[in-house]
């Protein structure tokens, strides 16, 4: 089952995770294409110094709609003279950078541990003698299904140069669809305050926006769309029925119209990242106002909404007893409460799978599939906004809902009540209601009456 591996195994294996985890601790938190250092510093590692490159999913066409690749542009290492004056020839491969790149499931085909000990990526003497690598170079282990991965390319320094360059635009194809990672490493002590400077661009088929991203911007136009059914169908009744619109339904208006136009922004900021593989900084800086403003005013109709506001009274007062046949605005709330319930039920829910998608993915292999966490939320809000559209709909009734105080609806005085009544001739005549019961009449003649109609 899996379970009779022996100490020394479970150990190597927690040993590889933690070697990973330490590297991508020091991978930078950005969701860019195209990855910029700017001198940026190498830091110790176990035996190693490195620096994190990017790490990112790369999607492979099947069609050939597209080239995948990791390009180089003009990276430069840089090392101080007192560096350069301890490298005065090239022996042992003095002055060497190598730059990795590997996917996570062959996260463990680099470094390795001499005698079951603490696990390394540069290779040491003893290692030397047990893996056969190279003395002061990266360990590195074929993969499997390919040899030529993972991929290391040497950089070297000569001489007493301050400087060294990789090959200009040097490309590196992707051919497996996966999570990769890049690293620029040294094992010389002498280069550990190297700088790197340059930029990588991280290309897809489809174009610059990262793998991760790339469904995204699909799901934004779908839900643009959406918005702008809800939002057509919501302004036909509004028009319709302006004179009978109520403020709750002006608050319901504004979050459409802003969640219509935060769906439409993010798909241009994707479009525009894809396109070029770099953030447009006024696009993005409006379409976060603009959803911050907008869950906002969601939470606050929501609220107002489960408060009742602006359809019940603020307060019961002396009518703690009797609500007073208020039928159709009771169905509208249990409708809406059980619809806050569902909501809440499938956010517990989901709330545990997303703990459990990160807590069993630690290394983000299934990137594919994780647009799905951030993706719900947003679907959740726009089917709560469609169920209060739903009960709140703008119509001629609309008015029946509201709280009138001003009528002297619902006052506390009973006695005060009076209808409306049409008499056989046409006329209009008011009678006064007092707190009597149903069918105790004391005036004969209002009994007389009563028969005869």
């Amino acid at each position: 089952m899996g379970f009779a591996s022996s100490p020394s195994d479970q150990c190597g294996a927690i040993l590889k995770s933690c070697l990973f985890f330490i590297l991508l601790s020091a991978v930078e938190l950005t969701e860019a294409s195209i990855h910029i250092y700017d001198r940026d510093p190498f830091r110790e590692v176990g035996n190693a110094y490195l620096l994190s490159g990017g790490s990112e999913g790369i999607a492979v066409s099947n069609d050939n709609h597209g080239r995948s690749y990791i390009r180089f542009e003009n990276i430069t290492f840089w090392r101080s003279k007192e560096d350069a004056d301890h490298h005065p020839s090239l022996a042992y491969n003095g002055g060497l950078v190598q730059v990795i790149i590997f996917e996570a499931a062959n996260r463990d085909n680099i470094g390795g541990s001499a005698y079951g000990g603490q696990r390394s990526i540069c290779c040491t003497s003893d290692l030397a003698k047990l893996e056969g690598c190279k003395q002061g170079e990266v360990i590195r282990t074929p993969s499997a299904t390919d040899k030529n991965w993972p991929v290391v390319l040497n950089v070297y320094f000569r001489g007493k140069m301050l400087s060294t360059h990789m090959k200009k635009n040097k490309e590196v194809n992707i051919k497996k669809t996966g999570m990769y990672n890049l690293f620029f490493i040294t094992c010389d002590p002498k280069l550990k305050d190297m700088r790197v400077t340059g930029r990588t661009v991280w290309k897809n088929p489809s174009g610059y926006l990262p793998g991760r991203m790339s469904p995204v911007m699909k799901f934004y136009i779908f839900m643009s769309i959406a918005y702008a059914i809800l939002c057509a169908i919501w302004v036909f009744q509004y028009v319709r029925y302006w004179n009978d619109v109520l403020l709750l339904q002006h608050c319901i208006t504004s979050v459409i119209a802003l969640g219509l136009l935060e769906m439409t922004f993010w798909y241009f900021d994707y479009a525009y990242f894809n396109s070029t593989g770099t953030r447009p900084v006024g696009i993005t800086t409006w379409v976060v106002t603009i959803g911050a403003v907008r869950r906002t005013v969601s939470r606050i109709l929501i609220l107002s909404v489960a408060m009742g506001y602006g359809v019940v009274r603020p307060t019961l007062g002396a009518l703690t007893t009797k609500a007073k046949r208020s039928s159709i605005k009771l169905d509208i709330y249990r409708k809406f409460s059980n619809a806050l319930a569902v909501a809440v039920i499938i956010s517990v829910v989901w709330i545990g799978y997303e703990v459990y998608f990160k807590a069993t993915d630690p290394f983000n292999e299934r990137w594919q599939s994780a647009w799905i966490i951030t993706a719900f939320w947003d679907i959740l809000a726009f089917a709560l906004l469609c169920v209060i559209c739903y009960l709140w709909a703008p119509s001629q009734s609309s008015q029946r809902y509201a709280y009138m105080d001003n009528k002297g609806e619902e006052t506390d005085d009973e006695e005060t009540e009076s209808l409306c009544r049409e008499t056989p001739k046409g006329s209009i005549s008011l009678v006064k209601h007092d707190n009597r019961k149903d069918g105790d009449v004391s005036d004969p003649e209002e009994a007389e009456e009563g028969k005869r109609e």
